[in-house]
């Protein structure tokens, strides 16, 4: 109908009533340099006319508009893009994410950090994923591995051993003592330690090899076990200090 919403430039603004009336004294449109589209219908309908005639629009009514949309204001939406290598918090070479188009446009596109995800990117992607999974192409380390392993560099290891039984430190117990004091998962075959036997306290290293590709040498202190201070064992320290006492 005459009602019908249509859409109008979001830099062009029509003067109050009291500017003129079309037909008259065409009032002229003013432009601003602002991108999007407002979407507007008239406050009063038009009535039908004849077929083949124009409609009677009233000359100040029909001049009232009530505002429907204006995509000006609206989410801006995302962007879809192929990282061309790992970006934290976002993913690694040849991941396909959905980013603010800001953050594509002023960042990952014009540093090179990603490309657009086109039928043609995503085919070359695909192709060099395949690639690597055949083994024609060097792996690349995951975004995990990547922060697991920066993780790896700043620390230092305790394993903590008995003194009343004889021992010797294997893969095994420094894998439980990562996820223990760490809280880090490594697989006993990823460690490796010095080749001469570790069967008493000291400074020692040990390397793990995250996901196959990079190796992380971290400092390894072996010492002496102490039982883990639970409050049954805390209780049974009070006590024997009473004894003493």
């Amino acid at each position: 109908g005459a009602a019908n919403p249509f859409l109008i430039p979001a830099g062009l603004v029509f003067p109050g009533p009291g500017a003129g009336i079309w037909g008259r004294s065409p009032p002229g449109l003013i432009n601003f340099p602002m991108q999007g589209t407002v979407v507007v219908e008239r406050w009063w309908k038009v009535p039908l006319s004849k077929e083949g005639r124009p409609p009677r629009l009233h000359p100040r009514r029909h001049r009232i508009y009530r505002l429907v949309e204006d995509t000006k204001n609206q989410p801006k939406g995302e962007l879809e893009v192929i990282l061309t290598q790992s970006v934290d918090n976002l993913g690694s070479r040849g991941d396909i994410v959905s980013v603010k188009k800001s953050l594509a446009r002023n960042k990952l596109l014009l540093e090179g950090l990603a490309v657009y995800a086109s039928p043609e990117n995503k085919k070359m992607f695909e192709e060099e994923m395949r690639l690597r999974e055949e083994g024609k192409l060097e792996r690349l380390q995951t975004q995990s591995g990547e922060k697991t392993i920066q993780f790896l560099r700043s620390c230092r290891l305790e394993v903590g051993m008995k003194n009343n039984v004889k021992w010797e430190l294997n893969n095994e117990i420094v894998a439980r003592h990562f996820l223990k004091n760490l809280k880090v998962f490594v697989m006993p075959h990823a460690v490796k330690l010095p080749d001469e036997p570790i069967t008493r306290w000291g400074e020692y290293w040990c390397e793990v090899t995250v996901n196959g590709l990079d190796t992380v040498r971290v400092p390894m202190s072996v010492v002496n076990f102490m039982r883990p201070k639970t409050k049954r064992y805390k209780h049974w320290l009070a006590q024997q200090a009473a004894l003493k006492g």
